[in-house]
């Protein structure tokens, strides 16, 4: 892949207040961490990171910064803007960044949204999941429905540019009725994002654990499908149209241009225990413990665990699973025969492109596979 679609920095914050059963993302709790590496502590140790990573890279332009996690916002405010202003230090961010927090809506308050916008972040996003709280309470999460619109508002007031909220559909006990009230709940934010995943059980996760013994049962296909459906349309009648399998967006200006970095062939450093960077045709990834992660940067050592260089054939397979997924579709030139997709009313040729149809989305998966 080029590098054309320009370069970003993701930084990974490994804290949460609590682990969901559900989550197999690189976080913890504070009681799950030992000591060399606290919340108090972090920043220092990101900021350390950045700096060395800036003198092997050199020169670059930064046009996207995401803060993911985890949740950020278990940090400081002023401590994610050392962090903004460590990158721009480093590399500088282009005069048009577009700089992404996650947050819960129960992790923040005017106070520190104001500190984060002053200091630079324009964009931020919302983990909401559900509207309903037993679908909440199957999935861990702590806020209560009533604070989001609350989060929204002072978020706006704040002056962020762009404000996304994630929905996860498909979670065991929860109804079509419940699913349509989530997103009526979403559409009435009236946010400039959506994203909406479907639940996906992990293995050796807590929840993985409570299915393979019966405790909850997961949706068949069919029901996940139509919740997709049901989404799909309701999002583009409140003016949100699809631009990736699982986003929708405003307009194109509200698209998650970090994610489209990431889907359209750019570069990007991760920063952060865990965090993965691809960087020159090579990708690599950081040691997961973020004590392991301190005490490496303390010892002025590289956090990397290990990595791997990717030649012409994966990085054009990976180009095609993850340009299929987006509206802009493919080229068609280069590709395998693909006339039955189109019969079969799974792609559909649009101008130059080829595009998934809305039968195709459902059926993302096989489309790749027979392209690739």
């Amino acid at each position: 892949m080029s590098s054309s679609a320009g370069f970003g920095v993701y930084v990974h914050v490994p804290f949460c207040s609590v682990r969901c059963g559900y989550c197999d993302f690189n976080t913890y709790t504070a009681d799950e961490l030992g000591d060399g590496a606290t919340r108090a502590t972090y920043a220092d140790s990101a900021i350390a990171e950045i700096r060395r990573s800036a003198e092997q890279t050199g020169p670059r332009t930064v046009q996207t910064v995401f803060v993911g996690g985890g949740t950020p916002t278990q940090l400081a405010a002023h401590d994610l803007v050392r962090i903004l202003r460590a990158i721009d230090e480093a590399w500088g961010l282009a005069p048009d960044v577009e700089v992404t927090t996650e947050a819960n809506p129960d992790s923040v308050d005017p106070a520190m949204l104001a500190i984060l916008r002053a200091g630079g972040f324009n964009r931020i996003s919302f983990g909401v999941q559900s509207a309903v709280p037993h679908v909440l309470k199957v999935l861990d999460r702590t806020h209560a429905p009533e604070r989001v619109p609350e989060a929204v508002r002072w978020a706006r007031e704040a002056g962020f540019e762009q404000v996304s909220v994630d929905l996860i559909y498909g979670s065991p006990g929860e109804s079509m009725d419940d699913w349509r009230r989530t997103v009526e709940h979403a559409v009435s934010l009236e946010p400039d994002h959506v994203s909406a995943y479907a639940l996906i059980v992990e293995a050796g996760t807590a929840f993985a654990r409570k299915v393979n013994r019966g405790e909850v049962v997961m949706p068949d296909d069919d029901e996940t499908a139509d919740k997709y459906l049901l989404a799909d349309a309701m999002f583009e009648e409140a003016g949100l149209g699809w631009y990736e399998l699982s986003n929708w967006a405003r307009d194109d200006a509200a698209q998650c241009r970090h994610n489209v970095l990431y889907w359209t062939g750019g570069e990007w450093l991760g920063i952060g225990p865990g965090a993965h960077s691809y960087l020159g045709g090579r990708r690599w990834w950081n040691v997961k413990h973020p004590a392991a992660y301190a005490q490496r940067l303390d010892a002025g050592q590289s956090p990397e665990a290990d990595g791997e260089d990717i030649d012409a054939d994966a990085s054009r397979m990976e180009d095609v699973m993850l340009r299929t997924r987006l509206r802009t579709g493919l080229d068609p030139r280069g590709l395998p025969s693909h006339t039955h997709l189109v019969a079969s009313g799974l792609l559909e040729p649009v101008e130059d492109r080829l595009v998934l149809t809305r039968k195709g989305r459902l059926l993302a998966d096989h489309v790749v596979r027979e392209l690739t």
